[in-house]
């Protein structure tokens, strides 16, 4: 399974863009998803996680201005970011975990590069100031 990004685009500090993330085939709704950044130099960081249950996780870098959230009906997945700033700069990967696990406790949520089994090219955001 492939997944694939789109909604990346250049923005002002302050603005929204909102990204998307659909697999090429069928994914099982089972999947825990998750949204990974990479900026130029640095680690790719994990800032948002989804379960089955709709169970999230958000890192101290983005919570309370990103919402991840999926549409099952359209197999999609979600990141609303507002507040955008010039440091949320990166390319921007969704992933997905196929464990099937469902609750905070899951490996997921851990928002670490293990255990996501599958992972989109990427969409590029920048923000400027």
């Amino acid at each position: 399974v492939q997944l694939v990004e789109s909604g990346g685009g250049s923005v002002q500090a302050g603005g929204s863009l909102r990204l998307s993330c659909a697999p090429s085939g069928y994914m099982s709704p089972s999947y825990c998803m998750g949204w990974f950044r990479q900026s130029p130099g640095k680690e790719r960081e994990g800032i948002a996680s989804i379960d089955r249950f709709g169970n999230t996780k958000y890192a101290d870098s983005v919570k309370g201005r990103f919402t991840i959230s999926k549409d099952p009906a359209k197999n999609t997945l979600y990141l609303q970011m507002n507040s955008l700033a010039p440091e949320d700069t990166a390319q921007y990967y969704c992933a997905a975990e196929g464990s099937g696990c469902g609750g905070p406790g899951c490996r997921c949520h851990r928002l670490t590069e293990d255990p996501y089994n599958y992972w989109g090219q990427g969409t590029q955001v920048t923000v400027s100031s």
